[in-house]
C-alpha cells in the first residue's frame, strides 16, 4: 500500500509539472518574463556552475582518452583517438553530464526554494499581490536552463577536448596537431547542433521538473527536503531517458561505408 501511494503521488506530481510546462509554454508565448529575476537565475544557471563543469569536462576527457588511446595505438590506430574523443564528448558526455552537474546543482535548488515558499505560505501571498507564481518564479528558472545548459554543454566539450589532447601528447606521443585533425575529420557542424538541442531540452526537463515538485510540496520541512530528493531523482530519470529517444531520432539514420 505505500509503494502504491508513493506511486500515486508520484504520478500526480508529474502531471502537474506538465501542466506546469503547458502554463510556461504559453506565458512565454505572450512574452510575460520577468527580466529582472531571469538575469538573477542565469548567473545561477551559468557562472556559479562553471567550475564544476569545466572540471567535469576535462577530467572526462582525459580518463577517456587513457581508456580509449592504448588500445588505439597497440593497433596502429592512434590518428583516430581524438575523433573518437570528440564524437562521444559531443554526441553523449558533455550535454548528459552537462545535464546531471545541472539536475544536481540547480534542479534541487530549484525545488528545495519553491518548496520552502509553498510550504510558508509565501506562494499564497504571491497570488494576494496579483502576481503569478510561474511569471515571477518558473518561467525565468525554465528559461535560464534552456539558455545555459547548451552553453556549458559546449564549455564541458572543449575542455573534454583540451584533457584529451594532454593525455594524448604527455603519455601516448601524440601530437597535438594529429590529435586536433582528427576531430576535424570525425566531426561536424550538426553534431554541434545536435549537442545544443540535446542540451537545451536537457535544460527544460531539469527547470521544470525542479519546479514543478517545488510547487507541489507540502507537509513541512520533512516535505522539502522529499521533494528535492524526488526533484533530482527524478530529473536524472528523465535525462536519461530522454537522451535514449533523443540519440534514436538524431543518430538512427546513420549510414556506415565500408571499403
Amino acid at each position: 500500500m505505500v509503494i502504491f501511494g508513493q506511486s500515486w503521488r508520484w504520478g500526480q506530481r508529474f502531471g502537474s509539472t506538465v501542466l506546469l510546462w503547458g502554463q510556461v509554454l504559453v506565458h512565454l508565448l505572450q512574452g510575460r518574463v520577468h527580466r529582472r529575476n531571469l538575469l538573477t537565475q542565469l548567473e545561477i544557471v551559468g557562472p556559479e556552475s562553471l567550475l564544476v563543469v569545466i572540471l567535469t569536462g576535462l577530467f572526462v576527457g582525459m580518463v577517456f582518452t587513457i581508456q580509449v588511446a592504448r588500445e588505439f595505438v597497440r593497433f596502429g590506430s592512434g590518428d583516430l583517438v581524438g575523433g573518437v574523443l570528440a564524437l562521444a564528448l559531443v554526441r553523449e558526455l558533455a550535454p548528459v553530464l552537462t545535464a546531471v552537474i545541472v539536475a544536481g546543482r540547480v534542479g534541487a535548488a530549484f525545488a528545495a526554494e519553491l518548496g520552502t515558499m509553498q510550504v510558508t505560505e509565501q506562494i499564497d501571498a504571491l497570488y494576494m499581490l496579483k502576481t503569478d507564481p510561474v511569471d515571477y518564479l518558473v518561467l525565468p528558472r525554465v528559461l535560464a536552463c534552456i539558455l545555459m545548459v547548451p552553453l556549458l554543454t559546449v564549455v564541458a566539450f572543449v575542455v573534454g577536448i583540451g584533457g584529451g589532447v594532454l593525455i594524448a601528447n604527455s603519455m601516448y606521443n601524440l601530437s597535438v596537431s594529429q590529435f586536433l585533425d582528427s576531430v576535424q575529420q570525425f566531426m561536424d557542424g550538426w553534431d554541434v547542433l545536435k549537442a545544443l538541442i540535446k542540451g537545451a531540452i536537457f535544460g527544460m526537463l531539469v527547470a521544470t521538473i525542479g519546479c514543478g515538485w517545488g510547487l507541489t510540496t507540502t507537509g513541512g520541512a520533512k516535505g522539502v527536503g522529499q521533494s528535492t530528493t524526488a526533484a533530482v531523482v527524478t530529473g536524472l530519470l528523465a535525462i536519461f531517458v530522454s537522451d535514449f529517444f533523443l540519440s534514436w531520432l538524431m543518430f538512427r539514420g546513420l549510414e556506415t561505408t565500408v571499403g
